[in-house]
């Protein structure tokens, strides 16, 4: 659309994206802009800070509002109207045309001030300086002392374009002037060409402009004319007029090279004593064609210009020269005198710089370090930087790796190294700081290739690094300043040490743009002729005098490695850790970067630390951050021990725990390498704080470490061996380890456990050496239940205090009140006062009494209250804060202050805008956290029971549901970038985390506690309004659709629920838990619906075809899930169940319509559901349904048989299920062993309930459906069910179940049975003989075995793998090691566990947490008692379940006399890593290890117990073999 013809502000959308494309803006940023409407008007308004809100990055906005500004440009003069209105004394020879046009683009816009520059220093030959383009100098001077030199300027603008004779004789007119007033003066002076005088043009004053120069040598001959113009004096003039300089005018764009000219006069006291000067001024006679003289005339300078002495004043003037001379001389001496003494104080500025004026540097902040090639003496002096917490540097040296810094680096810490493409990511940030483990290790980023590095990533020169590289520096400055590092949490540091290249240059000039500016950037150069090139370079993005001021210049880096460690809090030191003879052993830094999963806490844990450079203040903040409700810092500790600050109360289960401990160190109660303590506390009452009190103070006893966040089991174990046996010699003499693992759930914990186990069965340690002791600290809304599960090893800390504890508390509350404001110490004086509920309310109304509920911090409360109350951890960085206030938008007013001055108070001013504009509510309930890993600043409220009461009170003034509302539809907190994954998974879990007993809440929810709190106490209508709302605030979240599925059909909205459910279904089609959402509404909405119909009297088929086509469509829904790819790895897929929930209702339904409701009605129902049967009056109505119907027998005992086989693969502790997962339906079997045994019975019941009166009760006379059914009734239909009427306490009511269920099978087995039902008949005769072993019921085993030999030859069509399951205990040699067996028993039991290992691992058992089920084990016995079911093991463990599962997990039960005569010990080998065992000659057999049976790296003999699982053969308690 053409926008040219118009006025900028009448300009629509349209017209503003026709020129923005015309500009070169990318065309997203165009289509952004139009969605935002913006139009002429607004684009003329246009603030930098908002393009930054719509995702523009600096270049596109750099772009968009330079070229915005030229709109606002005034029209350009298009012509200059007669010579003599310009100020340059052309003389009538300069011929110019009168339309002379010069170029617009020159011409800057008038109401922008324009950034100052500086002089070249004066009579100095530095070829690095440049002037920038558009900058601008001081006025033209006059005199004012007589060696500062004055200064004149001349812009040449319509010169310049004169043919060189002419421009000769213009520049030398001027100089010869210029000089000759200097002269006579006795004045240093510089005359400047190319610099805009006093002219009527829209430049201003002083204005760089330049001018173009084709040959220098014209200027420089000028001064030929020097001869002419002083006839008797041109040999003093010579010395005093020195040659031209040309200095390069720098400008971002520019086309073509300006220059501006600069003639120095230096009148030297004995070259001019005594002497006045005179001079013929040259010009130009255009008619003659010839040079022409002036009379000769004397000069001066008056002020600024450069006038004739009249005659008048020739005789005072000449009688004034000797005082000048006399003048002149001193203050040449005293020039000279103040240059030997003048040195600035480069410690004291580098001190400053670092420490922004505080004594030492602030540990908390990341450094950036940017640098090119050191020399070999300069890489002895870089342990300053070995102390400094180094985020990343950016080399440009390619040989740094093998000789140069990074080499050096790399002897004290260990680096990730990377390339510049490395940061062009396009995945999540946290995704991506993770994969470059970014707050791990110091990221080393080679910005010019490697010389050591085989990949294609070699150096190359400058023209091809602008062209390749430089977009991906601007890419990583960007990423690391706009999605890693928040403002104010990082220094860059320039080191300059050799020679300076551009790409050095730019990556200044890129820090310098996504920074807003110079605060926090640090140059030091150790040479001033580098430093002098550089300025030069970097002045295009920031003035010389700041570039001075951040500058630390000429100080050697020997000086600077000193200095800088004078002021860091830490000195060099390696840490020491307890060794078994009771020393020490030092540990280096580097060797503990290696083991990166881990936070070692030393012997010498802070004793680097300078506590005589360490402020008192920094160690009240300290002491502070702590009683505020941060966590307790290793310096608190520290500095404590040292009576720096007050002691840290130590609670009563510190004692507790430290007694566990101690029993442990003795071998009291030891049985197993591995020992667990378990801490559950209540948030806030100091659980976390024990825990690392216990650290601290076993430091010197035992090796200690924290857990770090986000590593997996088998690196942090791994790393606790490296730790263990760290410089030990004998491994069976190393002390414990002390692992702390602070909020990770019980599959993390087992795994962790497992993972040691291995490694110590490995080492060949003795198991009842202690090596390891996992204390794991745990946040729990009811420690007291936590601790019941396993009371021996748990301790539970409450907010409740001991009478001991209170006086405690009491009394250090008072000391610290007297020390600190009370904002700064509440948590504290909460937990004194127990966190008592009418205290903590007292407190709330106190503050909030005065609040003024429409401001920012009061809405920034609530949406933080909100978080704090619902979800665990939440916290809002201060960046989003600061951003939400506006904070950000001032700030930048002053980062774009150019004056050096801001610099040294606008760090302060940074940090303490945010805390200043809280009011006095928010300071009082927020604590600013700082995250260990990443030192970035975040804000939560102080605890989440405050919070609670925050939104308590302010409920009557804004309900949870409006506050919840408005946080979603807050556009500035969800477009912030900095940290929006943190928030954004925040808001998320707002509405779909629920709560889960088994996480230590108080109960498992429906929903998420937010979402249950607005439909009980608000209203359901909100509730779903919050959910459509945060369905559409993040991008049509399936998950949150499938919550609103659930709220709907929870209150029997069924219609708009499967709406929501099948949108989820749009998102996710594959997903099992979505798909069984969708069948979870039609089967509620069937169950609905039969509710309504059963009242009736009558029911016609007819009467129940919608309630049919509801529950068929649930059933089809629950099939696709249990198809679903994901569902393999879910164990005990809810769909199944789902399923037989609606089949067994919907056959139920169908028996009680009139048709079917009589005797005969019922047969006439079985024969519909068996055969082809259909009555006449089902044959219109259920038209669409009959296949369906008539498959539903079998549908159903498939999902039973799946169950089953799920349960028979599976361990599953059912009391405390842990399903990590949000999505999995709340409504779950809490016993699915039982429920399969009664929904079995329920479901044989359906099929033979009528009829059973009817025929003969002798088993042989029953159809084979009739039997089938009436096993299925008694428990006999599978496997699961059979084997789980052992778990019955009584042996013998298990053994009369059994013996029923084999009377019902027929006397001629072979012929009579089926497949499934011989082998269920085999499982029933197993069982029996585990739960009766003298039962009259039971077959010998050969007879057994005969049996089960079809299974052996059947090739055509796959067995299930409960037969082969049968076969290997069937036929397990009775003696596996003995001699060759008489028949091929030991050949069968291969194949069988063979095929079993082909069938888990299609199945990926690892997938489903490794809990492999173990039926059977091998016992010492005979013919089928050799056969030992688990729940003859699990009689002989006592204890809750929790300390169950550790005794199995611990490998204690092995060691119980009654398992140890029970079981058999089966003798293996094992090699590569694998566990075999030699069947009779027959084979190597491979066998699974299970639990802590470890498995020696090296090719051991073993003995073991074995074990039978659907997965083959498993080892448990491997030992090598004496």
């Amino acid at each position: 659309m053409d926008y040219s013809s118009i006025q900028c502000s009448d300009w629509n959308e349209d017209h503003v994206s026709s020129w923005l494309q015309a500009i070169g803006i990318k065309p997203e940023h165009i289509q952004t802009l139009k969605e935002e409407e913006v139009t002429g008007p607004v684009l003329l308004n246009i603030k930098e800070s908002y393009l930054k809100n719509l995702h523009l990055r600096g270049g596109q906005i750099q772009l968009l509002l330079n070229k915005r500004d030229e709109l606002l440009k005034p029209d350009k003069p298009k012509t200059i109207k007669n010579k003599g209105e310009n100020r340059e004394d052309v003389s009538s020879g300069d011929v110019t045309s009168p339309q002379q046009t010069f170029s617009t683009s020159d011409i800057p816009e008038p109401s922008v001030s324009l950034p100052q520059s500086r002089y070249r220093k004066f009579n100095d030959n530095d070829e690095h300086f440049s002037y920038k383009k558009h900058t601008i100098l001081p006025p033209e001077t006059g005199i004012d002392n007589l060696i500062t030199p004055c200064h004149e300027y001349k812009s040449l603008e319509n010169a310049c374009k004169l043919e060189p004779r002419k421009l000769k004789i213009k520049f030398a007119s001027e100089v010869i002037r210029f000089a000759c007033a200097c002269m006579n003066m006795r004045a240093n002076g510089t005359i400047h060409f190319g610099v805009m005088d006093k002219t009527k043009t829209s430049y201003k004053h002083g204005e760089i402009i330049g001018i173009p120069i084709e040959d220098k040598e014209a200027f420089e001959d000028a001064l030929d004319f020097i001869e002419n113009c002083f006839p008797t004096q041109h040999s003093d003039a010579r010395k005093c007029i020195k040659t031209p300089k040309f200095i390069k005018v720098i400008e971002k764009d520019n086309q073509t090279q300006k220059w501006i000219v600069e003639v120095d006069v230096v009148p030297m006291v004995n070259i001019v004593r005594d002497k006045l000067y005179s001079a013929r001024i040259p010009k130009f006679n255009e008619k003659a064609n010839k040079v022409e003289y002036e009379q000769k005339a004397y000069y001066q300078r008056v002020g600024p210009n450069t006038p004739r002495i009249t005659e008048d004043e020739l005789v005072s003037f000449i009688q004034a020269l000797k005082d000048l001379d006399q003048k002149r001389e001193q203050e040449e001496n005293n020039q000279n005198q103040t240059q030997v003494h003048s040195k600035e104080d480069l410690g004291r500025k580098l001190s400053v710089l670092l420490t922004h004026g505080k004594k030492n540097m602030d540990k908390t902040l990341r450094y950036i370090i940017v640098s090119n090639r050191f020399d070999q003496e300069n890489l002895q002096n870089i342990k300053f930087l070995t102390q400094m917490n180094i985020f990343c540097v950016f080399d440009y040296d390619p040989d740094s790796k093998s000789s140069g810094l990074c080499h050096n680096y790399q002897e004290h810490h260990v680096v990730n190294l990377h390339f510049l493409h490395d940061y062009d990511h396009r995945e999540n940030t946290a995704d991506f700081i993770k994969k470059l483990q970014l707050f791990d290790r110091t990221s080393w980023i080679f910005c010019n290739g490697r010389n050591d590095y085989n990949g294609d990533e070699s150096p190359c020169d400058e023209k091809t690094w602008i062209k390749n590289k430089k977009k991906l520096l601007k890419r990583a400055v960007s990423v690391i300043c706009n999605e890693i590092l928040p403002k104010g949490s990082f220094v860059v540091l320039f080191i300059i040490t050799s020679d300076i290249e551009q790409p050095l240059v730019d990556t200044f000039n890129e820090f310098y743009a996504e920074m807003s500016g110079h605060e926090d950037i640090v140059i030091i150069s150790e040479s001033r002729e580098k430093y002098k090139k550089w300025s030069s370079l970097a002045q295009v993005s920031c003035s010389l005098d700041i570039l001075e001021h951040i500058s630390v210049v000429g100080m050697p880096l020997s000086h600077v490695d000193a200095t800088i460690q004078s002021i860091q809090l830490t000195s060099h030191q390696d840490g020491c850790l307890p060794v078994s003879n009771n020393g020490v052993c030092f540990i280096k830094p580097v060797d503990v970067q290696y083991m990166n999963s881990l936070e070692v806490v030393h012997v010498n844990q802070c004793d680097e630390t300078n506590v005589n450079v360490m402020e008192q203040e920094e160690i009240q903040k300290t002491e502070q951050y702590f009683y505020k409700g941060g966590k307790l810092d290793w310096m608190n500790l520290w500095l404590a021990d040292r009576n720096q600050c007050g002691e840290v109360i130590k609670r009563e289960a510190y004692a507790e725990i430290n007694k566990m401990l101690e029993d442990l160190e003795r071998g009291d109660s030891l049985k197993r390498s591995i020992e667990n303590i378990n801490i559950h506390h209540q948030p806030g009452s100091g659980g976390s704080t024990v825990a690392r009190q216990i650290l601290w103070n076993w430091r010197k006893k035992m090796r200690c470490a924290v857990v770090r966040q986000s590593y997996q089991a088998t690196t942090v174990c791994e790393h606790a061996v490296k730790l263990w046996n760290y410089k030990e010699v004998d491994k069976n003499d190393c002390l414990p380890v002390l692992l702390l693992l602070e909020d990770y759930n019980a599959d993390y914990q087992d795994d962790l456990r497992r993972e040691l186990s291995n490694a110590v069965t490995t080492m060949k340690i003795s198991p009842s050496k202690l090596c390891f002791i996992i204390l794991c600290c745990k946040r729990s809304l009811d420690p007291e239940r936590m601790c019941k599960a396993l009371p021996l090893r748990t301790v539970g800390v409450t907010h409740k205090l001991s009478s001991a504890e209170k006086k405690l508390f009491s009394k250090k509350a008072e000391n610290l009140k007297l020390k600190f404001e009370p904002e700064f110490i509440l948590t504290f004086v909460l937990m004194s006062e127990e966190f008592e509920q009418s205290y903590i309310q007292g407190f709330v109304v106190n503050l909030l009494k005065e609040i003024d509920h429409s401001s920012l911090q009061t809405q920034l409360i609530k949406f933080l209250a909100l978080l704090n109350s619902h979800i665990e951890n939440a916290y809002l960085s201060v960046s989003h804060c600061e951003a939400f206030l506006g904070l950000q938008i001032h700030m930048d007013k002053f980062d774009k202050m150019d004056k050096p001055s801001a610099f040294t108070w606008i760090d302060e001013l940074r940090q303490q805008t945010f805390e200043n504009s809280l009011s006095e509510q928010a300071r009082f309930f927020f604590i600013q956290l700082k995250s260990r890993e990443t030192h970035i600043s975040s804000v939560r409220i102080i605890h989440h029971l405050i919070a609670k009461e925050i939104l308590k009170q302010l409920s009557n003034n804004q309900s949870q549901s409006k506050i919840a509302m408005n946080l979603l539809q807050d556009k500035v907190l969800f477009d912030h970038r900095f940290g929006s994954n943190d928030f954004q998974k925040f808001v998320r879990d707002l509405f779909i985390k629920r709560t889960k007993k088994s996480k230590g809440d108080p109960n498992d929810s429906w929903f998420s506690p937010l979402i249950e709190h607005v439909r009980e106490t608000e209203n359901l209508e909100k509730a779903i309004d919050l959910l459509k709302v945060a369905y559409t605030r993040f991008d049509e979240d399936a998950f949150v659709a499938q919550q609103l599925a659930r709220l709907l059909y929870e209150n029997k909205n069924f219609e708009e629920a499967e709406i929501w459910a099948k949108s989820a279904k749009s998102r996710l089609p594959q997903h099992t838990y979505i798909l069984d959402t969708l069948g979870q509404v039609y089967k509620k909405w069937f169950y609905s619906k039969n509710d309504a119909i059963r009242g009736k009297d009558s029911i016609q088929p007819e009467d129940i075809t919608d309630i049919i086509d509801t529950a068929l469509k649930g059933i089809t829904t629950f099939r696709e899930s249990e198809k679903c790819p994901q569902s393999q790895m879910v164990c005990l897929n809810n769909s199944y169940f789902g399923e037989v929930d609606i089949g067994c209702q919907l056959l139920q339904l169908l028996s009680n319509v009139d048709n079917f409701s009589t005797k005969e009605g019922k047969r006439s129902l079985m024969n519909y559901l068996l055969t082809d049967y259909i009555p006449e009056e089902l044959q219109k109505p259920w038209q669409k349904f009959h296949g369906l119907l008539k498959g539903m027998k079998n549908s159903i005992r498939i999902a039973l048989e799946c169950i089953s086989e799920d349960l028979a693969r599976f361990q599953n502790y059912s009391s405390e299920e842990e399903e990590e997962l949000d999505e999995g339906e709340p409504e779950t079997v809490n016993n699915p062993r039982r429920w399969l045994l009664r929904k079995s019975a329920v479901y044989a019941k359906l099929f033979f309930h009528d009829i059973q009166e009817d025929e003969a009760s002798d088993a042989n006379k029953d159809s084979p459906l009739m039997r089938q059914m009436k096993t299925y009734q008694l428990g006999g239909g599978n496997v699961t069910t059979i084997l789980y009427l052992l778990s019955n306490n009584s042996e013998q009511r298990a053994g009369a179940k059994l013996e029923q269920i084999i009377n019902l099978f027929p006397a001629d087995l072979k012929k009579d049975l089926d497949q499934s039902e011989l082998i269920n008949f085999i499982f029933c005769q197993i069982a029996l003989s585990c739960a009766s072993p003298g039962s009259g019921n039971l077959l010998p085993i050969e007879e057994l075995q005969n049996l089960s030999r079809p299974f052996c030859r059947e090739k055509r069509t796959a067995l299930p793998d409960t037969a082969y399951l049968l076969l290997s205990l069937l036929f397990w040699p009775e003696d596996s090691m003995g001699k060759q067996p008489t028949n091929t028993r030991s050949d069968v039991a291969m194949n069988a566990i063979k095929a079993l290992h082909r069938y888990s691992e299609f199945k990926s058992a690892a997938s489903r947490k490794g809990r492999i089920f173990t039926h059977f084990f091998l016992g010492k016995a005979r013919g089928l008692n050799k056969i030992v079911h688990k729940t003859t093991i699990e009689k002989f463990c006592k204890g809750t379940l929790s300390e169950r599962r550790l005794k199995w997990q611990g490998g204690e039960v092995w060691t119980n006399p009654d398992v140890v005569r029970l079981l058999k010990r089966v003798t293996g080998y094992t090699e590569n890593g694998n566990l075999f065992v030699q069947v009779s000659g027959q084979g190597n057999m491979r066998v699974i290890p299970l639990f802590s049976a470890s498995l020696p790296h090296s090719n051991e003999n073993v003995t073991f117990y074995l074990g039978f699982s659907l997965h083959g053969v498993v080892a448990f308690d491997i030992k090598v073999a004496e």
